[in-house]
């Protein structure tokens, strides 16, 4: 079964580090078979280290894009990369690695510095006139003590770390994926079942209802995969227990690889059994489609696919976005890869080129 990859709190504590020091760099102009099974490595996480004896390097600028809702961050892993790719006179991979900087990616909020994160990141998507994206991600029990294991120590630990979440954003704009694999896994072989299962729909209620009491803040659930095979109704049961009725939909695709039409396909058939909610798809890394259903571990010949957007042309999907944040490795999959959430540059290059 694919896993959400794990999510490291390196980026998050350099982020925290900056928030408290006010150390921000301005932005001119501006699965597998299973779960989450796919989801692996969306989890993002360390951040872009420069080699040993490279230069410095300096920032990256990187504009708005005309027409575009979400905010395209120079904070990312990718973008960080570029700058270091600049120093070192990789022009060409720089230009190439740009296809993902200059798009806009999720922001991944974990147990470290989630609250500071979530602040400066939507107030200076609301200082550019856009919309930020968010990744909540700290469910106990988080990802059945896998690549992603870890997660708030508690359920009270967790409805505070949420709560503290939701405050940073106050009345700005934001779109917030909630919680990657967490529904799904109560449905398959996890061990999150019973008591633990009925804790976990909870937290997720709460978390959409501490979430919607910003005016301005869309909130989608997420809903697993094509691959991770679960009776339709079963889903939409837990969905309803986790609060899908308060939350603006739910997300498909999470990390995963499955082309759009197979995605939107799955949305319709969950949406009818929730009475028409809407939902996002992650299209980060379609462009060629899935390997296969066990292939969720960096697949090897996978493409970027379509870039983030609220004009999706189908009704019901209310946006295409990057929630998994491309170049991120899924985990140490045995072919010399780094840990999940660690920028990998020739990956990212990959998934670059083979875009059409």
């Amino acid at each position: 079964m694919g896993r959400a990859g794990t999510f490291r709190s390196a980026r998050a504590s350099r982020w925290a580090a900056l928030a408290v020091a006010g150390l921000v760099l301005t932005v001119p102009g501006c699965s597998g078979s299973g779960g989450a099974g796919g989801t692996s490595g969306a989890r993002s996480a360390s951040p872009t280290s420069t080699p040993a004896g490279s230069p410095a390097a300096g920032p990256v600028v990187l504009n708005q894009l005309p027409g575009q809702a979400f905010y395209v961050s120079d904070r990312t892993n990718a973008a960080q990369q570029v700058g270091v790719l600049r120093s070192q006179g990789r022009s060409a991979e720089a230009d190439t690695l740009l296809r993902i900087a200059a798009q806009p990616s999720s922001q991944w909020l974990g147990d470290q510095g989630a609250r500071e994160i979530a602040d400066q990141v939507s107030r200076r998507a609301t200082e550019a006139g856009r919309t930020a994206v968010f990744v909540a991600y700290d469910i106990p029990h988080r990802d059945c003590g896998q690549y992603s294991a870890g997660g708030a120590p508690d359920a009270a630990s967790y409805r505070s770390w949420i709560t503290g979440v939701a405050e940073a954003l106050g009345d700005r704009k934001a779109w917030v994926v909630l919680e990657p694999d967490a529904v799904a896994h109560t449905l398959d072989s996890c061990g999150v079942k019973g008591d633990l299962a009925a804790e976990r729909y909870g937290l997720l209620a709460f978390a959409v209802q501490e979430l919607k009491k910003r005016p301005n803040v869309r909130v989608y659930l997420d809903a697993g995969n094509p691959g991770w095979a679960q009776d339709p109704e079963d889903l939409a049961a837990a969905l309803r227990k986790s609060g899908i009725a308060v939350a603006d939909g739910f997300a498909v695709n999470v990390a995963n690889f499955y082309p759009t039409d197979r995605n939107a396909a799955y949305g319709n058939r969950l949406s009818a059994a929730l009475g028409g909610k809407h939902f996002v798809i992650d299209t980060s890394r379609s462009g060629n489609g899935s390997a296969g259903a066990d292939s969720w571990c960096n697949p090897p010949g996978r493409a970027l696919g379509e870039a983030p957007t609220t004009e999706t042309g189908r009704p019901g999907v209310d946006a295409y976005l990057w929630i998994k944040n491309p170049g991120e490795s899924d985990g140490q999959c045995g072919r010399g890869e780094p840990p999940a959430g660690q920028f990998w540059l020739p990956y990212a290059l990959g998934l670059a080129q083979a875009a059409h």
